[in-house]
């Protein structure tokens, strides 16, 4: 799992590329958390466009930067998600909590 990060005008976006898996799932978070508190971003967008497959642990991540977003006031979205890490999203729901937005919904 490679993570990286930009941030401008106060959005953080987070790049997760390879497999979000329960052995990336905690470096993951903790490089999440990391940006978010040096930053203070109103938004956090997590773009998987490069992720080439997610387990559930990539729902607890989505949950756990909603969480920590919503502490300080602002939100977390999800984008460019492809087939794979969808079908885990749309199983889960999660999408009534958090934005979640595919590649064709992203060209809209």
């Amino acid at each position: 799992m490679k993570i990286l990060s930009s941030y401008s005008n106060g959005k953080l976006t987070i790049f997760l590329q390879g497999e979000l898996d329960h052995h990336a799932a905690h470096e993951t978070m903790n490089q999440i958390s990391l940006g978010i508190e040096e930053y203070l971003p109103r938004d956090c967008v997590i773009d998987f466009s490069e992720l080439t497959f997610m387990d559930s642990s990539g729902i607890a991540i989505i949950l756990k930067t909603h969480k920590k977003m919503a502490e300080t006031g602002g939100r977390a979205t999800i984008s460019n998600v492809p087939e794979q890490p969808l079908r885990v999203i749309d199983a889960s729901g999660i999408d009534r909590i958090v934005t979640v937005l595919s590649p064709k919904e992203m060209k809209k």
